[in-house]
């Protein structure tokens, strides 16, 4: 048992390294598809060039994400079936189909029209080619709607039956799609990736305008990036809210994982809003704990005396590492709160025409380039470290999705992943760090040299 339960947590982070990388890429892909799309949506009904060197700037950065991207996700098609065959063979009736048509009707749909959106401006001309701009933006969005439905039932698994061998069999695809959580976790994570690609965006522009406060494309490029902060943080929140509502129906022991309650308060008493505290599931308690009363019950039952299920009311052996759920999501929470701030301080810059000049508004927008993305991460640690330990959750637990793996094989090619990802990702990144280097300037040539200068368009 023990050699099974150490290739188990090898398997584990294994996952956790390679998903890690890839889904940052993979929102990073949704989130500038779709700044593209407005770019040249913009350049083409106002008719301002400014617009098409912007977007033939970022569609660099674009294409060099896919292509890294692609290459990250092919380890985690491999990693199902080398470490979690159980998993593949249990649930593959059902998950196999939902990645199928993530394949066939999104990758194949931004694959088809990516070369044309490369370079095929001078070729195709400027409305089919934006066209080919949208399909791939509506693609990104598609792969993600497959991708998250099929996440999302092995957190609100329904629409199943279950065979004599243990297998789940599909029984109603509607259900199975449109899972319980699916329409939560789906507005959530895609607010996520658009906003952590405008963070990104403003943490560049930040970073060219401290050196070239003047250049009007920059300066484009950041107050659109601050714009989507502004509209979208808030959205997120209430987004946030709602997604937190269900789960507390759905998975009431992760909500207990992320409040860190280990017993019940008494009645009338409320749910305190534990801001700092070290979780000890030894002790099954809490050390050093700052917490403000009744606060909790505001956001989790929209009172000040409701109370949620505590920890100690479900199995031991059902609990999920609660110190690793509990601060993801104080993380999470507040580096969105930091971007509803960053948000707002823009809209005061604005109002006293300060915004592109303001040197620690810039250096603050630079520090938090990356802000967004961590956020998405620690969401992501609490959506599934809190399911552990279940793969399909309730009924199909980690330790009998394992292929029969031992944790020398396991660590052996997560060795040989880490390998490839820092050849990969070292030299992806090396290139992105060369062109973000020089701002837009006017005449931006894109991927292909002369591209804008070749379109007919002043």
């Amino acid at each position: 048992m023990d050699t099974f339960d150490s290739a188990l947590m090898a398997a584990r982070a294994q996952f956790a390294i390679t998903i890690s990388f890839h889904i940052v890429l993979a929102a990073l892909t949704i989130g500038l598809a779709n700044f593209l799309m407005v770019l040249e949506g913009l350049w083409l009904w106002r008719g301002q060039k400014i617009y098409l060197d912007v977007y033939l700037y970022w569609l660099k950065i674009f294409a060099l994400n896919v292509a890294v991207g692609t290459a990250s996700g092919l380890i985690l098609e491999y990693e199902f079936g080398l470490n979690w065959s159980r998993l593949s063979t249990q649930a593959g009736d059902i998950l196999g189909p939902l990645m199928f048509y993530e394949v066939l009707a999104a990758f194949f749909l931004e694959a088809g029209f990516l070369g044309i959106m490369l370079f095929g401006l001078k070729k195709v001309g400027p409305r089919l080619h934006f066209f080919s701009t949208c399909a791939v933006a509506i693609g990104s969005l598609i792969s993600a709607f497959w991708i998250l439905s099929a996440n999302s039932w092995m957190q609100t698994p329904v629409g199943y039956s279950i065979g004599t061998d243990g297998r789940f069999m599909a029984e109603d695809w509607w259900a199975i799609i449109f899972n319980p959580s699916f329409p939560y976790r789906l507005a959530h994570m895609t607010l996520a990736a658009f906003l952590g690609t405008a963070t990104l965006v403003a943490g560049i522009s930040a970073w060219q305008l401290l050196r070239q406060p003047q250049n009007p494309r920059v300066r484009l490029q950041f107050s659109m990036a601050l714009w989507m902060i502004v509209v979208l943080s808030p959205l997120q929140i209430v987004v946030g809210d709602l997604h937190g509502q269900h789960s507390l129906k759905v998975q009431p022991l992760k909500v207990a994982a992320i409040e860190g309650s280990w017993t019940r308060p008494a009645d009338g008493a409320g749910e305190p809003l534990r801001l700092v505290a070290i979780p000890d599931m030894t002790e099954r308690r809490n050390h050093w704990e700052v917490a403000i009363p009744r606060v909790g019950s505001l956001y989790l039952r929209h009172d000040l005396t409701g109370t949620i299920a505590a920890l100690d009311e479900f199995p031991p052996e059902d609990m999920p590492p609660v110190p690793i759920v509990f601060f993801a999501f104080r993380f999470m929470v507040g580096l969105g709160l930091l971007m509803v701030g960053q948000g707002l301080t823009s809209l005061v810059l604005r109002w006293r025409k300060r915004l592109y000049t303001a040197p620690w508004m810039l250096r603050g927008c630079v520090l938090m380039a990356p802000g967004g993305f961590l956020a998405m991460l620690c969401g992501w640690v609490v959506t599934e470290v809190g399911r552990q330990p279940f793969t399909v959750y309730g009924l199909l637990r980690t330790a009998d999705s394992l292929s029969s793996v031992s944790r020398q094989q396991v660590i052996g090619s997560t060795w040989t992943i880490l390998v490839f990802y820092l050849l990969i990702f070292g030299i992806g990144l090396w290139v992105m760090l060369r062109i973000l280097r020089e701002p837009p300037r006017k005449g931006e040539a894109g991927p292909q040299p002369t591209l804008a200068d070749e379109t007919g368009q002043s």
